[in-house]
């Protein structure tokens, strides 16, 4: 839990303009439709069901990213958080992730056989902002956990730790991550410098 002395030492340093994380932005490479490119992203026929068995199958699990042209917190997320060998790394090895463009037209398939554009999936799946990433779990096409909008790097990971720890089935995302805020707490780390 952040004690006062903690919040006021946030407060500070979000005034002065600080940055309270020490990892600098690294410029992204961007694809021909505006949207950043990871090299772990999955490249496929965009059939929602057989990208999710191919993820399981490598014993990933399977999420969905969605994210648009000259979004800054989808710039942020690439620039700041994927560019954190940890958590980028992380990520590779445990998730298959799909990325999609809020307002594409590429044909999708979503589980229930249904094909769409990207950008109706999008309205289906009631995807309003970005980025937004959609978790599903395994041996299902239920959705069970959703990162909506921009999570600063320490919430990002916890998320996909979160998840991919299957957390989400006995406990609720707040308590996962303030139980993780005060274990990196008592080990002397600070959670803004994961």
């Amino acid at each position: 839990m952040i004690d006062r002395r903690q919040f006021t030492a946030m407060l500070a340093a979000s005034a002065a303009g600080t940055a309270l994380s020490a990892i600098p932005a690294v410029s992204a490479e961007i694809g021909d439709d505006g949207l950043h490119i990871q090299p772990f992203f999955m490249q496929t026929f965009l059939d929602l069901a057989e990208d999710k068995a191919e993820a399981e199958a490598q014993g990933k699990h399977f999420a969905v990213l969605f994210e648009q042209r000259g979004c800054p917190y989808c710039r942020e997320m690439h620039e700041v958080n994927f560019a954190r060998p940890e958590i980028a790394d992380y990520v590779a090895a445990n998730f298959g992730i799909l990325q999609l463009n809020m307002w594409g037209n590429r044909a999708v398939t979503d589980f229930d056989g249904q094909e769409l554009e990207e950008k109706e999936l999008a309205r289906k799946w009631r995807v309003n902002f970005t980025p937004t990433i959609v978790f599903f779990g395994p041996g299902s096409d239920d959705e069970v956990m959703r990162m909506p909008g921009y999570f600063k790097p320490f919430h990002f990971i916890s998320m996909f730790e979160y998840v991919a720890d299957d957390r989400y089935r006995e406990q609720g995302f707040q308590r996962f991550l303030q139980a993780r805020f005060d274990r990196l707490e008592e080990e002397g780390k600070d959670p803004d410098l994961w």
